[in-house]
């Protein structure tokens, strides 16, 4: 598929949301609301559960809805200030209790409305990527449909990052690049392919860890198998003492991109 026809694929309102990869993952789900400031985040699907009777695990999953009404009542998946307020909250009470973080992101975008500009949507967003940063407890994020922007990596300050095959991951949406680049919304496929949004260039780019394949006739399988390498991964950073897993954090996201260094040449 090209990547615009994967932009699609991972648009389409028959993908599994946000809270049904938690429901199908994890045992004995306490959902847990509020950011203690404003409000609850309806966007923000997130609480804690059971990978297994000895892993609890903090969750947090943007959640597009499945209706008309769902999707209104949950932004159609952007989270709002009070949305990452309450994720940064759980995601402190997870490193005192020493739970490991799950995050699936499946976002356009933060919300954009005068609202959310009021309540300070940059400064979460920031927060959020700041703490994360720091966040003395593993954390592993799924892009499981569209990774937008600061809306996802808000949720994707992680030690491991995976996404779905027809998943993608992008700094602008193709529409809003095509509008910038070319004032034509036209341009949406080529902006898509300019962009390089699927996950085998996040793979390329070794922006992820790793591709998961999707078989949503076989959900249930699926999840299993997700569980398995989120086990896997958690028994992996058991072994680690908490300096060296926030050094590999941080080196993580230093190594991104291409660098060339230029010598210094005396003046002529």
């Amino acid at each position: 598929m090209t990547p615009y026809e994967k932009l699609k694929t991972a648009r389409a309102s028959t993908r599994p949301t946000g809270s049904a990869y938690v429901n199908q993952i994890f045992k004995n789900i306490i959902e847990l609301h509020g950011d203690r400031r404003y409000g609850d985040d309806a966007a923000i699907y997130s609480g804690i559960g059971y990978l297994d009777e000895n892993t609890p695990a903090t969750f947090i999953a943007i959640d597009k809805g499945t209706d008309l009404q769902t999707r209104l009542a949950k932004n159609f998946g952007c989270p709002k200030p009070e949305g990452y307020r309450k994720a940064l909250r759980l995601m402190k009470q997870a490193e005192k209790f020493h739970r490991p973080v799950i995050c699936f992101v499946d976002t356009l975008g933060a919300f954009c409305g005068a609202e959310a500009e009021e309540r300070g949507q940059g400064q979460a967003i920031a927060e959020n990527i700041l703490e994360m940063m720091g966040l003395a407890t593993p954390v592993i994020t799924i892009v499981i449909g569209e990774g937008g922007s600061g809306g996802a990596l808000a949720l994707a300050t992680a030690d491991k990052v995976y996404m779905l095959e027809n998943a993608v991951y992008s700094v602008i949406s193709p529409e809003g690049c095509a509008s910038i680049l070319w004032k034509d919304s036209n341009k949406v496929a080529d902006a898509a392919a300019c962009l390089k949004i699927t996950a085998s260039d996040m793979r390329e780019f070794k922006v992820i860890e790793g591709i998961i394949t999707e078989d949503f006739d076989n959900f249930d399988k699926m999840c299993k198998s997700i569980r398995h390498q989120l086990k896997k991964d958690l028994k992996e950073f058991a072994g680690q003492p908490t300096s060296q897993l926030l050094d590999n954090r941080y080196h993580r996201f230093r190594k991104f991109g291409n660098f060339t260094k230029i010598e210094e040449q005396d003046n002529i």
